[in-house]
């Protein structure tokens, strides 16, 4: 399943998203993994939690991104959920429409490989195309 929380900055995404990590902790009995540009969360999340930060791989771009979660799921077989915030900062754009096929790709290989993801959009909510209207949790 995928999830998104949308927002501008300052709206408490990053918070709902924490909050969301100590759930899937709690209540999850397969790995978590929280993806982020820099590694400004490092403290926030749990320990129990694998924390990466993409600018250390020199990840760009949705494809990059895309490559790089496949990545993930394929070093490790029992991730239940992967958090990803900030997606605008890590593909470096704000393009709302380009990521209408990445969710939907992403919701295919949620289904395909049995985890869930919940990732950040660093954008006005009446900005939201109908395909990331369809995955918001907010």
């Amino acid at each position: 399943m995928v999830r998104v929380i949308m927002g501008l900055k300052g709206s408490g995404k990053t918070k709902q998203l924490l909050e969301q990590v100590q759930k899937a902790l709690d209540e999850e009995r397969g790995s978590v993994v929280c993806i982020e540009k820099e590694p400004n969360l490092r403290y926030s999340i749990p320990s129990r939690a694998r924390h990466v930060c993409t600018s250390q791989y020199g990840c760009r771009g949705m494809d990059f991104l895309k490559g790089f979660i496949s990545g993930v799921l394929a070093g490790n077989y029992d991730i239940s959920h992967i958090f990803v915030d900030g997606l605008f900062k890590i593909i470096d754009g704000n393009d709302t429409a380009g990521v209408d096929a990445f969710l939907d790709w992403l919701s295919e290989l949620s289904e395909k490989e049995n985890f869930d993801i919940t990732l950040t959009l660093s954008a006005d909510i009446s900005s939201a195309t109908e395909t990331i209207k369809k995955y918001l949790l907010n």
